[in-house]
């Protein structure tokens, strides 16, 4: 067996397969969709033990690259969806900011009193109505995506009359005067409730990444408090640094 790779010969053969397995997928040879050879061939195929196979397999499923379907075998994962987490705002406006494709879904639109929590991350008084938005993120028809969204209502009156299934959230606060020019993003990984995780189509009992965003104006008013919940197995982030 001599795959190609960064690893190297002497390495074990569970991470050589590993890593020839990447490079199809990464080169198209098994595209999106498509399911790899079945363990007990690659083993003949490449001489090797099958638990070497299923290591291989396994490391690449915990990468999100593969997902074990029962009953039907090891499919390639799609490609993931990028976003730098310099950027300011949510899930949908980094995505449109990288022309991706998605398609939102808005779950829920009302307004609340902000509370004590989400006043104080607001700055403004406890009764002080917000507008509370929850939509999902779709990306060829499958959840990556869930964000709240908490707006000041003195800040966007006329949020209530926007459609926001025809205009994107920041679409809509710009039509309300709303111009973000700094954001403050914290990123953790949490566990959500069981709804919630079906909405996803995600294991209850597994975690997700979790963004939570402050937006501010030239004025340093807070403009909006996103919370977004993403899946990892759908996504991959970077980010720029300079010394």
């Amino acid at each position: 067996m001599k795959p190609e790779g960064t690893v190297g010969p002497n390495s074990p053969l569970y991470l050589q397969l590993r890593e020839l397995l990447r490079n199809k997928i990464e080169n198209g040879e098994y595209p999106p969709g498509t399911a790899i050879p079945p363990a007990g061939e690659l083993a003949q195929t490449y001489g090797i033990h099958r638990l070497s196979v299923r290591s291989a397999i396994s490391a690449l499923i915990g990468e999100g690259l593969l997902r074990s379907v029962q009953g039907k075998g090891i499919f390639v994962v799609g490609e993931k969806l990028e976003q730098n987490l310099e950027s300011m705002g949510g899930f949908e406006q980094n995505m449109q900011a990288r022309q991706v494709k998605i398609e939102t879904r808005v779950l829920s639109k009302t307004w609340r009193p902000a509370g004590v929590v989400y006043g104080e991350v607001l700055k403004c008084a406890p009764e002080e109505p917000v507008y509370y938005i929850r939509q999902i993120s779709l990306l060829n028809g499958e959840p990556v995506s869930l964000e709240e969204v908490y707006v000041p209502e003195a800040l966007a009156p006329g949020l209530k009359d926007i459609d926001l299934n025809v205009f994107t959230l920041y679409e809509a606060c710009e039509f309300c005067g709303i111009q973000t020019v700094r954001g403050e993003q914290s990123l953790d990984i949490t566990i959500l409730d069981p709804m919630d995780a079906r909405l996803l189509n995600v294991d209850p009992k597994l975690g997700v990444l979790a963004f939570r965003c402050v937006n501010y104006d030239a004025n340093d008013r807070v403009v909006n408090y996103t919370r977004t919940y993403t899946r990892g197995d759908k996504s991959t982030f970077s980010v720029n640094y300079r010394r």
